[in-house]
């Protein structure tokens, strides 16, 4: 028996929608929570005369029996209007990979949206999982993490700090690379902890410009960092936490002077470089924390998809790195250079973060 999924249910019972492309006319904008449209993206191949089928009839395109449809869900991590622009080829690719079955791409509303909806069956796949995200899609969802991005040839990150004032949070000149500013040693260092003195002039009751409640280096790695250090506990209200929905967003809170500190990815502000050229000369990346595991796909688990049809659908996003569009379109998503396959103990480091961050 096939499990048939409907996007319009899952819209109404979680907070899985798609980010309409050119609605909000601002591409700089936060999603818009209470935006009830959603556009959908199909690639479905099941009228054509070329679809493959078994002995019975029964439709077995890409060697998926247990959905009608694949149905991916991309995290909101960066501007949702490039995101959607991306669906429909993403969705056409690996359709292709796998022999015509239809699969449908869209944009999260926000991180824990897509976890939810893959919890009651009608998301199957998130691609974009921050480390986080796969450990809550384990924990809710009984998800599996199969693949990780590669950046720069790594398969780890960093959170990057980030002020407008850096007569108070750079210890030392800042350093001009490429037309950005650092200081701190954050120019040059390994992935991991730098710039941690610098820290200390955060103070009780400053406004932090964080991502998310539900991203890795956009709040669970930054804000367990400063518990460490100070005994600011997240979501206590021993700081004003600001969430932008987004890295870039989260940059432009203080290039645009609504808070000095913020966090975001490494490096956002190249985001935003088109519409702000400034942003490297008045936005200083100052800390980092970290190493974080990159993100990634996370599929789901026995409920809803054999382990072989997981084996399937992690071949067709691997395919992608076969291919100039399949590149093209893991870097217009998420700056992917590729992606690989991980396993469970590649997440050892955001499970221990999770487990540890303080519960709401």
């Amino acid at each position: 028996m096939k499990r048939s999924t409907t996007l319009a249910a899952a819209a109404a019972a979680t907070a899985l929608v798609l980010a309409a492309c050119g609605d909000n006319g601002d591409s700089d904008s936060d999603v818009d929570e209470e935006d009830p449209t959603v556009e959908e993206t199909t690639e479905d191949d099941t009228d054509d005369d070329d679809t493959d089928t078994d002995e019975d009839g029964d439709d077995t395109a890409g060697g998926i029996e247990s959905i009608d449809e694949l149905v991916i869900a991309l995290t909101p991590s960066t501007d949702v209007d490039a995101l959607a622009a991306e669906e429909e080829r993403l969705a056409e690719a690996l359709s292709e990979a796998l022999d015509g079955f239809p699969v449908r791409v869209e944009v999260a509303n926000d991180y824990s949206g897509a976890v939810t909806a893959m919890a009651i069956g009608d998301v199957h796949g998130i691609l974009g999982a921050g480390p986080v995200q796969m450990v809550q899609a384990e924990r809710v969802a009984d998800a599996i993490p199969v693949a990780q991005a590669e950046r720069y040839g790594s398969d780890i990150y960093v959170t990057q700090w980030f002020t407008n004032d850096p007569d108070t949070f750079c210890m030392d000149e800042p350093v001009d690379v490429d037309g950005y500013l650092f200081c701190n040693g954050t120019d040059d260092a390994e992935p991991g902890p730098v710039g941690v003195e610098a820290l200390d002039n955060i103070q009780a009751g400053d406004t932090i410009s964080y991502v998310s409640e539900g991203s890795a280096s956009g709040y669970y790695f930054p804000a367990t960092q400063l518990n460490d250090i100070h005994g600011f506990v997240p979501g206590s209200g021993d700081l004003d936490e600001q969430f932008a929905g987004s890295h870039d967003n989260s940059v432009l809170n203080v290039l645009n002077g609504n808070a000095t500190v913020g966090v975001s990815f490494d490096d956002a502000r190249g985001n935003i470089e088109d519409e702000h050229p400034e942003v490297g000369q008045e936005v200083v990346v100052f800390a980092w924390a970290g190493p974080i595991p990159n993100d990634g796909v996370v599929l789901a688990g026995d409920d809803a998809l054999t382990e072989d049809e997981r084996q399937l659908i992690l071949d067709a996003f691997l395919s992608l790195n076969d291919t100039d569009e399949g590149l093209e379109i893991l870097y217009d998503t998420y700056e992917m250079d590729g992606l690989v396959a991980s396993s469970s103990e590649d997440l050892d480091l955001a499970r221990n973060v999770y487990d540890a961050f303080p519960e709401d």
